[in-house]
């Protein structure tokens, strides 16, 4: 009876611990609809930040097809200076004619945490009118941050994705002749301090403002590191207390960045390319009820030569004038009365009906909007 009694006991707090990690699972499994993340999905830790690096170069090697000196003058001040730095004196009064040098701008990225002797990628593009910089080599050239301190110093073969061949008027190109990159062209000279670890605290900087995700991500860290390590400061910022000890700071923020987050649904927004006509909806605009008319207007000119011919025993002349035919056609459309749509599938097949195209749509989207039927945000950028 005892041995009963123990069994029973036994099983119900393997049930017991069956429904708690049921329930756990719960929790952290992604609901239907929302997106599971990462913390460093989502926000970055403040002075781990890359720094951007400008310099002046000059490309040699090229077959013919470099700056012309002529229209490029700076070309040609930038070749005496680096052949004076050489020892090389040239006679006053010399006309260099360089076809096979153009002075380009480098740039490149300089990741956090970066140490004196790794290698970085640069990017080299033309900044005058050399036609191609396909199988140039560029000279040693010094990048510099904002500070106008040298933090690298760039050199090596450039890679060109594209070919292009010209001749007696005619020119086929390929892609982009007059920019390339170097793989590992740039070495790192000076390394940029960071004060991430110089601390206790860490402050993370969400991508967007959003007071939830902000709180989503404190909970996320309080719950796996122990209540009161972070705190949402605001809708952008979270502060972080990390390990007294320097030497387990490292593998604090790698905890931190890899936790889950389960992402709630966006605000519900509409973003409209000014410049390509694109539209893009996202899953959580809504649709109120309305009626909605879209027609389109049509304006045709046909312009014809006519040619007025005298009489032949006349002492008029021939002259020639245009007759333009002007037409007006408007395509009308009858009222269409769109439903109600609380997804997104709903949203599109509603706008699918009006047969409008892109450019239309805008203007549709933010008529609909201003008539209190859209629920939505609307952005429009270039």
């Amino acid at each position: 009876m005892q041995d009963r009694e123990t069994f029973s006991d036994r099983l119900q707090r393997w049930a017991v611990a069956l429904c708690f990690a049921l329930a756990s699972a719960a929790l952290l499994w992604p609901l239907p609809g929302h997106a599971s993340v990462r913390v460093m999905d989502v926000a970055d830790v403040q002075g781990a930040r890359s720094n951007e690096l400008t310099g002046f170069g000059l490309v040699v090697g090229l077959d013919g097809t470099g700056d012309q000196t002529t229209q490029a003058p700076f070309t040609t001040q930038s070749i005496i200076a680096m052949l004076q730095q050489m020892g090389v004196t040239l006679p006053p009064g010399v006309s260099m004619q360089l076809r096979n040098v153009a002075a380009v701008m480098v740039t490149a990225q300089l990741p956090a945490f970066s140490k004196p002797g790794q290698q970085l990628p640069v990017t080299v593009s033309s900044i005058a009118n050399a036609k191609s910089l396909r199988g140039g080599t560029l000279i040693s050239t010094p990048l510099k941050g904002v500070d106008g301190q040298i933090y690298a110093m760039a050199q090596g073969n450039l890679v060109v994705g594209g070919a292009g061949a010209s001749a007696n008027g005619s020119k086929v190109q390929i892609n982009h002749l007059s920019g390339g990159r170097i793989p590992d062209g740039a070495t790192v000279e000076r390394a940029v301090p960071s004060p991430v670890f110089e601390t206790t605290v860490a402050q993370l900087d969400l991508k967007k403002t959003d007071f939830a995700l902000a709180r989503n991500v404190a909970m996320a860290i309080n719950n796996a590191k122990g209540e009161g390590t972070a705190m949402a400061l605001d809708g952008r910022t979270v502060s972080v207390r990390m390990p007294e000890a320097a030497q387990e700071r490292v593998g604090f923020l790698a905890d931190v960045n890899g936790l889950p987050l389960v992402l709630g649904k966006p605000p519900a927004r509409i973003v409209i390319s000014a410049r390509t006509g694109s539209v893009v909806i996202n899953e959580a605009v809504t649709l109120g009820p309305c009626a909605v008319a879209h027609g389109s207007l049509t304006v045709t000119v046909t312009t014809t030569p006519m040619v007025s011919q005298p009489n032949p025993l006349g002492q008029g002349q021939t002259v020639q004038a245009d007759r333009s035919d002007i037409t007006v056609n408007q395509q009308g459309s009858a009222l269409i009365h769109l439903p109600a749509g609380a997804k997104l599938t709903d949203v599109v097949k509603a706008l699918n009906t009006l047969g409008a195209t892109p450019q239309d749509l805008q203007a549709i989207l933010q008529l609909m909007k201003s008539a209190g039927a859209l629920h939505a945000e609307i952005e429009v950028v270039g």
